[in-house]
């Protein structure tokens, strides 16, 4: 019979899992030594703090579509992996964490480490299991699986009491598994065509997880056929093609202010997939709660997630994938040419909102992102953590396919370093860019030592204004001419990318910048490119004053 720890290794085999990020632990040692049996199907990536190998396992799991696995040890390690977990329940991201525990006969006594993870993560994850019982192995592994794939997305946790982790078990489920899929009633989306018969002033919002090229497409199709405006949701952008004439835009923080006006202004939302969480909704006002100003249409896998906050005029439960074929088909049967006006208006705020601004001083990054995106492919993957930095890269990049974005709309900081690593590292044929403040870097920039030991070939691009840019921004407007805890002294990132084996440079001009992108794209190794950037110039067309 093989045990517990086989059992664990064997289904992540059958459910197709390709890389396991981790920080080993002398607490599920079997697990690692079962891992070692299946090496030549699971890559095991050894990372450099928990919180790096969780964040990779987050990533993953969006860009994947399935649970990205992560393995730490108990106590530290566990607390350590929280901020992937809170990452990936927010972002309703499909993940396992596997944490090593304490054996049975020392729970409850506060043992070396110990931690109650139910209690720990009750609050985090979508769901605590405690593998205590090793003929139930198989049982609770594909459980566990089956759940973070289920409804709305998420993570869940697996603590492994090592004592119980070589004792026999039975053998792993093979099944592959699939998550039930809703499926839009035909009433609901017959509904849906009156309203927009009845509609002026209408709009389709995208969010949420689980897309794919074909969902796109759906939709695409629907937005073109019925003429509607589309907006997608915080760090979601890469859910419709940003170039396409129906477009107008990304809500979230630092939203076009000519967007959060039409949005207002529309009498009928069609919202699919997104939550309609606070930064979207800019903090829960559009649409309205508890019940919003406009008609709205509300489509989502998850039943909780309906009608949890607002009243919809009509909620659908349905998968991303059904509802956006319901949708596609249903678009040629919609007269939009009454509200082509409105559309087109809208693409034309937004094509005027993403030209690059201008700066006093320092590099642009509205003309660093431009550039990337005339030199760089459209299947390229941007990643970032949080900061003002972001700023720049959501609001001048534009995203033609799905799959080029990884960002936490958790807004955790350090995440962007990991995610690129896991991105290159799952699809080492596509470019991966990640951009990073300067505070956010160095909370995860220990990994540049993984990216170089495993060949992942990663840009990063760290912005390096010396300050927690936000927050600085924050300060300056609540207490000027008080700075306070927010400035930074940073190392050369240029020489401490070349420590680890990286590419690394500096740049204080921006017309330095394409030549210094050409070099790193050509040397062989991942690259870093410092850009030096004034720190008043502190967001996208907004500069802080000298008394700040």
């Amino acid at each position: 019979m093989p045990s517990v720890a086989a059992t664990i290794a064997e289904t992540l085999v059958h459910q197709g899992v390709s890389h396991v990020f981790c920080v080993p632990g002398e607490s599920y040692l079997a697990v690692l030594d079962a891992l070692h049996d299946v090496q030549d199907r699971i890559a095991l990536i050894t990372c450099r703090h928990e919180a790096a190998a969780a964040n990779m396992a987050e990533a993953y799991g969006k860009l994947n579509g399935r649970p990205g696995v992560a393995m730490v040890t108990r106590g530290p390690g566990a607390t350590h992996a929280s901020i992937g977990v809170h990452t990936a329940f927010q972002d309703s991201t499909p993940m396992l964490l596997f944490v090593g525990d304490v054996g049975t006969d020392m729970i409850g006594r506060e043992a070396f480490q110990e931690v109650d993870y139910r209690r720990m993560f009750g609050a985090l994850a979508k769901g605590v299991f405690v593998l205590d019982r090793a003929d139930r192995a198989h049982e609770v592994v594909a459980s566990a699986y089956a759940l973070s794939l289920s409804g709305r997305p998420g993570p869940v946790v697996i603590a492994l009491p090592e004592d119980i982790l070589t004792e026999d078990a039975l053998a792993a489920v093979a099944t592959r598994i699939e998550p039930p899929q809703a499926s839009p009633d035909a009433s609901a989306i017959a509904a849906l065509a009156n309203m927009l018969d009845a509609a002026e002033r209408p709009l389709l919002w995208l969010g949420g997880p689980g897309w794919t090229a074909e969902d796109v497409a759906a939709v695409q199709s629907f937005a073109e056929s019925a003429n509607l405006p589309v907006v997608t949701s915080w760090r979601r952008k890469d859910r419709f093609d940003n170039a396409h004439s129906s477009y107008a835009g990304e809500l979230g923080l630092g939203s076009n202010p000519k967007l959060v006006e039409r949005v207002k202004s529309a009498d009928l939302i069609i919202a699919l997939g997104t939550r309609l969480g606070e930064v979207a909704s800019q903090g829960y006002t559009l649409p309205a709660v508890p019940t919003p100003a406009q008609s709205l249409v509300h489509i989502h896998p998850d039943a909780d997630t309906l009608g949890r906050v607002r009243r919809p005029a009509l909620a659908i439960q349905s998968s991303i994938r059904l509802a956006s074929a319901a949708l596609g088909e249903l678009g040629f049967a919609i007269d939009g040419s009454r509200w082509a006006d409105w559309t087109r208006a809208a693409r034309a705020d937004y094509e005027a909102w993403t030209q690059p601004t201008s700066v006093v001083n320092g590099v642009n990054m509205a003309e660093v992102i431009s550039h990337l995106d005339a030199t760089l492919g459209a299947d390229t993957i941007y990643c970032n953590g949080a900061g003002n930095f972001a700023g720049w890269l959501h609001r001048f990049h534009q995203h033609r396919r799905i799959g080029t974005q990884l960002a936490p709309t958790s807004g955790a900081m350090g995440y962007g370093v990991p995610a690129g690593i896991a991105a290159k590292l799952l699809q080492p044929e596509r470019e991966v860019v990640v951009l990073a403040g300067d505070g956010d870097f160095l909370m995860s920039g220990n990994e540049l030592i993984t990216a170089a030991r495993y060949g992942a070939n990663v840009l990063f691009i760290v912005v390096d204004n010396g300050q927690y840019g936000t927050i600085r921004m924050h300060q300056a407007r609540d207490f000027p001419g008080r700075q306070s805890g927010t400035a930074l002294v940073n190392p050369d990132f240029a020489a401490f990318a070349r420590s680890f084996g990286c590419h690394g440079e500096t740049v204080d001009r921006t017309e330095d910048f394409p030549a210094a992108l050409v070099r790193a794209r050509v040397s062989g190794v991942p690259a870093l490119i410092a850009v030096k950037t004034d720190p008043r110039e502190i967001a996208p067309g907004r500069r802080l004053g000298d008394d700040a």
